[in-house]
């Protein structure tokens, strides 16, 4: 017996060596030594993205460290972000969902968070098809030129006071109203008002939980605890926006039972998909589109937008430049319409060296391998985390010529498409899981900037030389400014 159990023993032994030199072999991209438990987070700082983009120059453009118990991979070039997002594309397509965005099971639901399957196909193939396609944006553009000439009404009222805007803020508002109206048929907010909205204080409650550091992340094991009460507070928010969504989504069907007019709106379009294909949507795959629509739609834009102005404001020269533009194509203080966009090429170059400077999502949303993949002679171990710096790619020096300087001139003699076909500027990621609301963006950021420039003239509040313009950014899901961008608007 005892023999018996001396060579059950060293079987399991050699099992345990061998899988132990099997991991050894395995080549990790190269990166900064560990330090017990807590692996190299130390090194991440509170801008990740400036953090590991400097660790990048040393280590290269594919780097590993030890973020707690978890493998993580950094990609800084964009060679090797072809790699994954091309190349490998399918090996990289699954997302590393943060635990606080598992609460409510959201992420099982969410074509931002499924993994590639039956039900992520169903979900853009409604996204592709029915909410963010060509024909549908067209009929809506009556609406975004509607919000937008709210939103010059606003300026028009604080131009006449001499009163200084938040730009942030009033693009935010706007873009709800707009997303809002898309979504619902209905407002959300007053641009003049500074009252909470339930709905919007739970998304950006969301939000700035998600962009946070979580312990739970790192250290799986911690699960169970919570010790930053992280998916304890999005559970309550999530909580609130399904009950919101679910009163909003039984308030419709009791206006169709009424034989009242149907509506166009998106939730109208998602509740018709279910009723027709019950057993492919059902309430909870309509609650996490619309909070991915809200998302999606919301903070990308009012980032960029208020990152554009805040360069232009740092060089006037580029604000006059580009109202010149919008002087001979459309007319001074004249209305835009997304068809005059393609004629505006120095206004296109400007939100393309926005994004270039600024991508909204410094990492895109990270990625997870479900199996070992081999990487440029490298091993990318299973369950390892992947972030792509876009943030870093788009200052690559080896790439860009004066890369930390704002030039939208740069791409009059340099064609790059931003959808994911060139990786030198990936804003809105590439490959599979490509953003599928960059056509509606792309659309809206250079028309509202465009309008915004073509009727009022701005400068910076507190008498603030462009030169001494705060350009801090607040690392999170969203990579927004530290420091609201205020400015005082006036008629041209």
């Amino acid at each position: 017996m005892n023999y018996f159990i001396l060579v059950l023993v060293s079987i399991f032994a050699l099992i345990f060596l061998y899988n132990l030199a099997k991991l050894s072999t395995k080549k990790l991209p190269p990166g900064p030594s560990p330090w017990p438990i807590i692996g190299n987070i130390h090194l991440l700082g509170a801008n990740p993205h400036t953090s590991l983009a400097n660790l990048a120059k040393i280590y290269g453009p594919i780097m590993s460290l030890k973020l707690g118990q978890i493998t993580t991979v950094v990609i800084s070039s964009s060679s090797m972000a072809k790699q994954v997002l091309k190349n490998h594309n399918l090996a990289f397509s699954t997302r590393f969902i943060p635990d606080a965005l598992q609460a409510h099971n959201y992420c099982k639901f969410s074509a931002v968070w499924l993994p590639v399957c039956p039900q992520w196909r169903m979900l853009r193939k409604v996204l592709n098809t029915k909410l963010l396609s060509t024909n549908r944006l067209d009929e809506n553009q009556h609406l975004r030129y509607q919000k937008a000439e709210e939103l010059i009404d606003y300026c028009e009222k604080c131009s006449q006071q001499g009163k200084g805007v938040d730009v942030g803020q009033i693009v935010f508002k706007t873009n709800l109203n707009l997303v809002s109206n898309t979504l619902f048929s209905k407002d959300l907010v007053d641009l003049c008002s500074d009252s909470k909205v339930e709905l919007t204080d739970a998304i950006l409650s969301i939000v700035d939980v998600a962009g946070k550091i979580n312990l739970v992340d790192f250290f799986p094991i911690l699960e169970k605890i919570d010790p930053q009460r992280m998916r304890y507070r999005t559970n309550i928010y999530f909580g609130k926006l399904n009950k919101l969504f679910g009163d909003m989504t039984n308030e419709r069907l009791e206006e169709k039972k009424t034989n009242q007019s149907e509506k166009s709106d998106i939730l109208e379009v998602l509740l018709n998909h279910s009723a027709e294909n019950p057993e492919e949507m059902d309430q909870n795959y309509v609650n996490s589109t619309l909070l991915d629509l809200f998302i999606g739609g919301i903070d990308t834009i009012t980032s960029t937008l208020e990152w554009a102005m805040a360069e232009i404001l740092r060089q006037p020269e580029i604000m006059k430049k580009v109202q010149v533009e919008l002087a001979e194509v459309v007319g001074k203080g004249k209305p835009i319409e997304e068809a005059d966009v393609s004629r505006l090429p120095y206004l296109q170059f400007i939100i393309k060296e926005t994004l270039r400077l600024h991508p909204p999502a410094p990492f895109l949303i990270p990625r997870r391998v479900d199996q070992d993949v081999e990487l440029c002679d490298y091993i990318i171990p299973k369950g390892s985390l992947v972030l792509v710096n876009a943030w870093a790619i788009g200052r690559d020096s080896s790439f860009w010529d004066d890369a930390l300087v704002f030039k939208p001139e740069r791409f009059q003699s340099l064609e790059l498409d931003m959808r994911g076909k060139d990786f030198e500027m990936i804003p809105f990621g590439a490959g599979r899981r490509t953003c599928p609301g960059f056509p509606l963006a792309l659309r809206l950021m250079p028309a509202i900037l465009g309008l915004m420039l073509n009727s009022f003239n701005w400068e910076l509040e507190a008498c603030i030389e462009p030169k001494d313009l705060d350009m801090e950014e607040k690392f999170g899901v969203i990579l927004g400014k530290a420091h609201p961008l205020r400015a005082i608007p006036s008629r041209l």
